[in-house]
């Protein structure tokens, strides 16, 4: 057992076996995903408006903040491919609950369960399959599987919303049926800790404990704070293009903000390629150029009224995103497997980031309904982001002093 765990800890290359069935487990289900989530918007806006939009995002983050404190030790005490497996199986019923008409929120909320089990054991396992040298661009990679089917998802959701949803919902139901086959060729890891308790109270306190053990360390303090304003920025960016573009652009449909969803996509591709050239755990300070960047971009982007500029300008979001958050990811594995496990770390950014997410998106629900335009709304968030990566860069550089 030990030397199973030694050979996928240390010698494991990037292009292998093992690594290819996470890639295509995660693309499949991250396609899944993404289609779900056009429709759900779609369903959302046909029965209670865009006042309901922000909701969507709510009912799926909540998942991640009430299981934090289970699904990281869940992950570490159990071969993580499987985990991966029931994740699934959890996204499906999601799924078919809403394809059976059940409430799309509810059904999304059980997605998001789901989801929330999934990431620290896809997160973590890299920490087992590859040495720290490898985990920024094993990172990429996985990250460069996640966006590529965002950006199909996204366009195959809003082409299916605009044209027959039931079909689509089949099509969600169905892929996460195939990444759950696919699961079953990621290797049986042995797993990383073992269950310490078995009441729910202790892990709670466990996972408090890990808060507070994380936050106290400098290079898990800065990934925390650093992804969870980056996603939160994501969270909030992709349901404000659905209230933007009939404003800014006056195109009233699903399929053209799903596809501007798409370009900011490639744009983090395109930032986690440079990433993996350019950025090494010894020197991922490099990645705050790209964080400062985003508050810039997005309020200029506030005074877009074009197609074409509004893309190229979300594609340069995209990118400076990705340049910024991928290192970030693979910083926290390696703190998070030399002291409370990779799982239970991703646990913890799951939780912080989901946490800035329900955040940020409450905070656009709530200053949606005054008197400001999407435009106005689109320049606060950038405001905001810009001032919260400057307070981070700051804070980061006077630790390098």
């Amino acid at each position: 057992m030990n030397t199973e765990r030694n050979f996928f800890s240390l010698h494991l290359p990037l292009a292998s076996a093992p690594m290819f069935a996470l890639l295509g487990a995660q693309f499949v289900s991250a396609l899944a995903d993404n289609v779900l989530f056009i429709l759900v918007l779609a369903l959302i806006r046909e029965s209670g408006g865009n006042g309901m939009i922000p909701l969507v995002q709510e009912f799926f983050v909540f998942a991640f903040i009430l299981l934090a404190p289970f699904v990281g030790p869940f992950a570490d005490s159990q071969p993580k491919g499987r985990v991966m497996l029931l994740a699934n199986g959890i996204k499906l019923l999601g799924a078919a609950y809403i394809l059976a008409g059940g409430n799309a929120l509810v059904g999304y909320a059980i997605v998001g369960a789901g989801a929330a089990a999934y990431s620290p054991a896809k997160y973590g396992i890299l920490t087992q399959f590859f040495d720290p040298a490898k985990l920024v661009k094993a990172n990429g990679w996985l990250e460069g599987s996640t966006i590529a089917a965002i950006l199909l998802g996204v366009v195959l959701g809003g082409f299916l919303a605009d044209h027959d949803i039931k079909l689509a919902l089949w099509l969600a139901v169905g892929l996460y049926g195939l990444a759950s086959l696919l699961n079953l060729f990621i290797p049986r890891l042995p797993p990383e800790k073992a269950l310490q308790h078995g009441r729910a109270w202790h892990f709670l306190q466990a996972f408090w404990s890990d808060v507070k053990t994380l936050f106290r360390l400098p290079d898990a303090r800065f990934s925390l704070l650093g992804t969870g304003l980056f996603w939160a920025c994501g969270a909030t960016l992709r349901l404000l293009l659905f209230a933007w573009v009939p404003a800014a652009l006056l195109i009233d449909d699903t399929q053209t903000p799903a596809n501007l969803m798409g370009v900011v996509s490639i744009g983090i591709v395109i930032g986690a390629a440079l990433a993996g050239m350019l950025v090494k755990l010894s020197n991922v300070n490099r990645v705050l150029f790209g964080g400062v960047l985003l508050g810039p971009l997005i309020l200029a982007l506030a005074f877009q009224g074009g197609i074409v500029s509004t893309a190229l300008l979300l594609g340069a979001i995209g990118l400076a995103g990705g340049y910024f958050a991928i290192p970030l990811n693979a910083l926290l594995q390696e703190t998070g497997h030399e002291t409370i496990g990779a799982g239970r770390a991703l646990a913890v950014q799951n939780f912080t980031e989901n946490g800035f997410m329900l955040l940020m998106v409450g905070v656009y629900y709530a200053i949606s309904h005054y008197a400001l335009d999407a435009q106005q709304l689109v320049a606060v968030f950038g405001g905001f982001m810009l001032l919260g990566m400057s307070w981070l860069a700051l804070g980061r550089l006077r630790l390098a002093r």
